[in-house]
């Protein structure tokens, strides 16, 4: 199969083509390094103004979806050490979190000193359901697809809305998450969230998993008093969109903090032992690696080689982890 010459995106990728020299369209239709430097100082500069804002105004300024990973604990230093937020960090356990990460996470709010909170829905009436029904069926637009598997697609919808309910109840005008810019460009990392764009969200998450685990899916997702205080409605932050983005200087930096790699997981996943068996699903059924585009977008922007790269996409995993996943979802 043909790759990008460039960066890792394969011929097979949807709607993706190649020039004669066998670069693919999103390479050719890259902003130059300089433009993209130019784009995260802007949107930095806008972000510290909104800081400024609602720093003080509440209990908290901002609710950071931490997930115990590299990214997101890199985020949580940020938003508290260099822009001073008072932060009430959030955890969503979905049942395959290395024994590794909760003592990174404890290690991490204790030494930044934030408030947390753990957040663990039913396994087996609710996450079993959804995850092992998510790794037989396509349940969502094919879209979606491209930069995710339809697994971890249903894993951090929920996330999303158990944030965004918490955030709007306890009125805390930011909430935050660890995406890296791979996963989100510079553009997207302030966004004041529309209660109408989430309402259309909802129906294709809700549904779905409603179909799957019941009404009882509803306790995860906002209801008609959420949606009656659109003023209560936070802005989206994903603070390593504007930020210099280094994997070495940022292990280097949480390691200060008592962070350390869970000796399970692979090389796209620092917190998720589920993230081997979705990534596996993903391929078997669709012949292209789901953090394809991820990937792509840090060799682009210098984060990391092309061949450094092509080593984050293996098509077999662990299989010692992929087994335990299959067996604790009844697989």
């Amino acid at each position: 199969m043909n790759i990008c010459k460039k960066c890792v995106v394969p011929e097979n990728f949807p709607h993706v083509t190649f020039d004669k020299d066998g670069v693919c369209s999103y390479c050719q239709n890259y902003l130059s390094k300089r433009k993209a430097a130019g784009e995260r100082k802007l949107f930095r500069r806008r972000f510290e103004s909104l800081a400024k804002k609602v720093r003080g105004g509440g209990e908290y300024d901002i609710l950071m979806c931490y997930s115990g990973g590299k990214d997101s604990t890199y985020a949580l230093h940020l938003l508290k050490d260099i822009y001073g937020l008072k932060i009430l960090a959030f955890t969503f356990d979905n049942g395959f979190v290395p024994d590794r990460t909760y003592i990174n996470i404890r290690n991490v709010v204790e030494k930044l000193d934030v408030d947390h909170i753990f957040f663990k829905p039913r396994f087996n009436g609710i996450l079993k359901k959804v995850f092992r029904t998510s790794a037989n069926r396509s349940l969502y637009p094919a879209k979606t697809l491209e930069r995710a598997s339809t697994i971890c697609t249903s894993c951090i919808g929920l996330v999303k809305y158990l944030s965004l309910k918490t955030a709007i109840e306890k009125e805390i005008p930011m909430v935050g998450f660890g995406w890296s810019p791979g996963q989100a460009p510079a553009t997207s990392s302030i966004l004041k969230i529309s209660p109408i764009m989430m309402m259309e969200m909802e129906k294709i998450l809700k549904r779905p998993m409603e179909n799957i685990a019941g009404k009882d899916i509803g306790a995860y997702f906002l209801e008609k008093r959420h949606y009656s205080k659109p003023d209560k409605f936070p802005y989206l932050i994903h603070p390593l969109g504007f930020s210099d983005y280094n994997e070495k200087n940022i292990l280097k930096k949480i390691k200060e903090f008592g962070w350390e790699k869970p000796h399970e997981v692979d090389l796209n996943a620092t917190n998720c032992l589920l993230n081997s068996f979705a990534d596996e699903v993903h391929i078997a059924k669709y012949g292209l690696h789901p953090y394809i585009l991820e990937i792509a977008a840090f060799v682009r922007a210098g984060i990391m080689t092309r061949e450094e790269g092509l080593k984050h996409l293996p098509v077999k995993k662990n299989t010692r982890v992929v087994n335990m996943v299959r067996r604790k979802l009844g697989l």
